[in-house]
């Protein structure tokens, strides 16, 4: 069925639009965006009134864990991507920290079908670059691009050998793949459970120091110098980490960079009382670090607005701080936080919001989506950002409920999602 979205603002920094318009869908793409939609308005055609609504090419996420195979009582593909498309984002790229791990083509090509029965949102993966995510032996990555694989990680287990991710960024390298990588360097964060300051002395608490993570990102970042490998950073959050990755880029690394909300919008403070839904890794910092991050958006520095959507159960969080583990939900509050925190504010455009949530996103991985020209998928989102609304866990569609944000007042939601021309999230 034709679907034309009517009198929307659409909002498609891709294309340099920004303005009131019809959309109109047809055969899972975009067939048009016009002033005038009525002579497309023929046959069997659903016509979606959008006065007061803003529409955007889905959000792309590039840095999510669906948990499965292996995990799937926190999350799995069928509640991931629900949780996705409720927050807007038309495709995930899930992290392979799974059991077992994606490291073989033909957990790959499993993850792929079920994603294919039962999910909502577009589904890539991104491989292990390590056999096992140990610290060395190199995966196949051949065959796990051949097998669907859109990139390679040592996410949640960050390699410390310079050698093996040299190695590692060579083969990637020559097959056009980019390495994501968690930078941490694990001998300065051995038993640490929070960010290093005031707040974890005051908690009693051993830290991680805001250099565990830049040694890293330089190093990587000079490695990506050297081989040439295109570089992704993870979930940046401290402010040497942005100037690092600001210098690297100035000389013409191929690197690139992201972060997530929970970065921006909180400060180690929120794990006063031991709050464990506070605890993540890498960990929440201090303001002067929440406003670099912001430069770094601002500027260009960093690239990408992801979610890091880590669900944990609730019997695992209810542990004391030191062994509770790392990670926070996200993919249902990271458009309202971000738009809250940045545009409400005025400090960064709503055309500035969706370039880091959706078009760099397909960018830097090569994905489709990230725009709305004629042709592309129909892959949208439909923001109401007038709305406000409370962020209550009990209501999501992830199976966890393990976020920092429980009670706050939130503005602008998505209130329609359209992945391939289906329409497979509608508010109410």
């Amino acid at each position: 069925m034709r679907t034309i979205f009517r009198k929307a603002h659409v909002c498609d920094p891709s294309q340099g639009i920004d303005r009131v318009a019809d959309v109109v869908v047809d055969e899972g793409k975009v067939l048009a965006i016009v002033d005038d939609s009525t002579p497309y308005d023929v046959g069997s055609c659903e016509v979606i009134d959008c006065s007061g609504l803003v529409l955007t090419p889905g959000l792309i996420d590039l840095h999510v864990h669906l948990r499965e195979p292996g995990f799937e009582y926190k999350e799995d593909v069928q509640s991931g991507t629900a949780a996705a498309v409720a927050g807007g984002f038309t495709a995930v790229c899930c992290m392979p920290n799974t059991d077992p791990p994606l490291d073989e083509p033909s957990v790959i090509r499993g993850l792929l079908k079920r994603a294919e029965q039962v999910g909502v949102a577009r589904v890539y993966p991104i491989a292990a670059i390590t056999k096992g995510l140990q610290p060395e032996g190199l995966t196949e990555m051949a065959a796990l691009k051949e097998a669907g694989a859109v990139a390679v990680t040592d996410d949640a287990y960050p390699l410390q050998s310079a050698e093996v991710l040299r190695r590692g960024m060579e083969y990637a390298g020559q097959l056009g793949l980019p390495v994501l990588t968690h930078c941490e360097d694990k001998s300065l964060t051995k038993d640490a459970c929070m960010n290093e300051g005031l707040t974890s002395t005051i908690m009693g608490l051993r830290g991680m120091p805001a250099v565990a993570e830049e040694t890293q990102v330089a190093r990587n970042c000079l490695l990506s110098l050297y081989t040439g490998c295109r570089l992704h950073i993870l979930h940046v959050s401290t402010a040497g980490a942005v100037r690092i990755i600001r210098w690297a880029k100035e000389r013409g690394a191929p690197v690139t960079a992201e972060t997530c909300p929970h970065y921006f919008a909180l400060t180690d403070e929120a794990c006063m009382g031991y709050n464990t839904n506070a605890k993540m890794n890498p960990p929440l910092r201090t303001q002067a670090d929440c406003d670099a991050i912001v430069e770094g958006l601002l500027d260009g520095t960093i690239d990408a607005i992801a979610t890091d959507h880590a669900p944990h159960a609730a019997h695992e969080k209810a542990q004391e701080f030191a062994l509770a583990p790392f990670g926070i939900v996200g993919l249902e509050t990271a458009f309202a936080l971000s738009f809250t925190e940045l545009v409400s504010t005025g400090r960064m455009s709503l055309s500035a919001l969706i370039e880091k949530m959706s078009c760099q996103p397909a960018k830097i991985l090569g994905l489709p989506g990230g725009t709305l020209a004629p042709g592309a998928p129909a892959d949208i989102a439909l923001f109401d950002l007038k709305r406000s609304w409370t962020v209550r866990s009990s209501e999501f569609r992830s199976k966890s409920r393990n976020t920092p944000f429980e009670g706050w007042e939130l503005t602008g939601k998505p209130v329609l999602t359209m992945v391939a021309g289906r329409i497979v999230y509608r508010e109410g």
